[in-house]
C-alpha cells in the first residue's frame, strides 16, 4: 500500500497584512477575535486558546516550529488558502515569509487552495441581517484572469521542489468551485482549464485540479470540465440544521455521503475531516438571542480528540480502501483556523491531543 498523505488546510489569517490594514487597525489579525470570545451558553467551550500563544506566522522561526511539529505528528502536507482576485493578492505572509523561508522546509510538502472569496472587512460580524456572502467578497474571474493566476502560481510555487504533486501533476484546489463554474459556465470553464494545461505543458508542467464542495447540478459535469478529484474544506456540521449539533452524529452522516461524491462525479473523492466547528469568535455577542446563521450558528458539541480520532479512522479506511485517488490521501480542516474552532495546533485545554490523534491513526498501518 502506498503511504497515506495526511494533508491539513492552512488559514493565513494570523499576521498583519497591508490590504487588511485598510479595514482594520494596522497589524490586526484574527488573534484578537480568538482571545476576546466569551461563552454564549452554559458549557460553551470558549475561548479556545492556543498553547503557543498569539504567534506571528510570517516569522520563519515560528513557522519552523509548526513544520517540525507537523512532521513529528504525521501531517505531511499543508494546503495554503491562497487569495487571488484579478492579480490582487493578500495574506501572503504565512507562505512567502513564514513557510518558504523556514529552516524546516522539506519536512512537509505544500500546495495551494485558491480561496476565491475575499476575507471579511468587518469582524466580528455585527449585522445579523446582512447577506452571508457580501458581493464585494466574491472573486469574479474570466479566462484571461484564470490563465494569469495559473501562470503566476506555476512560476512562483509549482516550481518549488516541495510542492505537492499527484503523479507529477501539481495539486491545486478551488474553494468555491460552484461560483467559479457559474462565473464561466461549464463550456467556457472547460476551455479555460484546457488552455491552462496547454500553457503548463509548454513549461513541462501538469495540473491536478481538485473541486471543493461541488453542488449537485455541477457534479456530473466536473470530469468533462477538467477536474481530477473532489473533496471538501469543512464538511461539518449541517449548515441549515440546529443551533447545537452533536459531533459524532454529524461525522457519521458525512461518512455515509463520501461514496456519493465519488459515484456522482466519476472522480476520486478525498475525504475531509475536522476536529470541530464554532465560529463564535467571528461574531458580535448578541447575548442569549442568537441569530440562526453564520457565524453565530451552528456549533458542534461533543467535540474531543477521541471523537476526532474515530472520524479520522473512518477517513483513513475510505482513503485506503474505497477512494479511487491515485494515492491514499485525506484532508483535515484545518491546521489553524482558530476563529472557526477547527485546528490541530495545541490548545490550552487538550495540549497536543488533536495532533496525537493524527499520529495514532494516520502514521501506522
Amino acid at each position: 500500500m502506498n503511504k497515506l498523505t495526511t494533508g491539513a488546510y492552512y488559514y493565513p489569517g494570523w499576521h498583519g497584512c497591508k490590504v487588511r490594514d485598510a479595514s482594520f487597525p494596522r497589524g490586526w489579525s484574527e488573534w484578537q477575535l480568538v482571545y476576546n470570545c466569551k461563552p454564549s451558553f452554559d458549557g460553551h467551550e470558549q475561548p479556545k486558546l492556543p498553547l503557543w500563544g498569539a504567534e506571528n506566522e510570517a516569522d520563519p522561526e515560528v513557522f519552523s516550529k509548526k513544520l517540525y511539529t507537523a512532521a513529528e505528528y504525521g501531517v505531511n502536507l499543508f494546503v495554503f488558502a491562497y487569495y487571488w482576485s484579478r492579480g490582487k493578492r493578500l495574506l501572503e505572509g504565512a507562505l512567502k515569509d513564514g513557510f518558504l523561508k523556514s529552516r524546516a522546509r522539506g519536512r512537509t510538502d505544500f500546495a495551494l487552495m485558491w480561496a476565491n472569496r475575499m476575507p471579511r472587512k468587518v469582524m466580528p460580524v455585527k449585522d445579523a441581517a446582512a447577506r452571508l456572502i457580501d458581493p464585494t467578497r466574491l472573486v469574479y474571474t474570466d479566462p484571461a484572469d484564470f490563465l494569469d493566476f495559473i501562470d503566476f502560481i506555476a512560476g512562483n510555487y509549482f516550481v518549488e521542489p516541495d510542492y505537492y504533486k499527484v503523479d507529477g501533476a501539481s495539486y491545486l484546489s478551488i474553494f468555491d468551485t460552484a461560483f467559479f463554474i457559474r462565473q464561466l459556465g461549464a463550456e467556457l470553464a472547460a476551455e479555460t482549464i484546457n488552455k491552462a494545461r496547454k500553457m503548463l505543458a509548454g513549461r513541462s508542467m501538469k495540473l491536478h485540479l481538485a473541486a471543493i464542495d461541488p453542488i449537485p447540478e455541477h457534479q456530473p459535469l466536473l470530469k468533462k470540465i477538467g477536474f481530477d478529484s473532489v473533496t471538501h474544506y469543512v464538511f461539518l456540521p449541517d449548515w441549515s440544521g440546529d443551533y447545537l449539533q452533536d459531533y459524532n452524529t454529524c461525522a457519521n452522516t458525512r461518512v455515509s455521503q463520501w461514496r456519493h461524491y465519488q459515484s456522482a462525479t466519476g472522480l476520486p473523492y478525498v475525504p475531509s475531516v475536522t476536529p470541530g466547528w464554532d465560529a463564535n469568535p467571528r461574531a458580535t455577542d448578541y447575548g442569549k438571542e442568537k441569530p440562526q446563521k453564520y457565524p453565530w450558528s451552528p456549533i458542534l458539541t461533543g467535540t474531543s480528540p477521541e471523537n476526532f480520532a474515530d472520524f479520522l479512522a473512518q477517513a483513513k479506511k475510505f482513503a485506503c480502501e474505497e477512494s479511487t485517488f491515485l494515492h491514499p490521501m485525506l484532508m483535515i480542516s484545518s491546521w489553524n483556523e482558530w476563529s472557526e474552532g477547527h485546528y490541530l495546533e495545541p490548545d490550552q485545554k487538550y495540549g497536543f491531543s488533536w495532533l496525537e490523534a493524527v499520529k495514532r491513526v494516520c502514521s501506522h498501518g
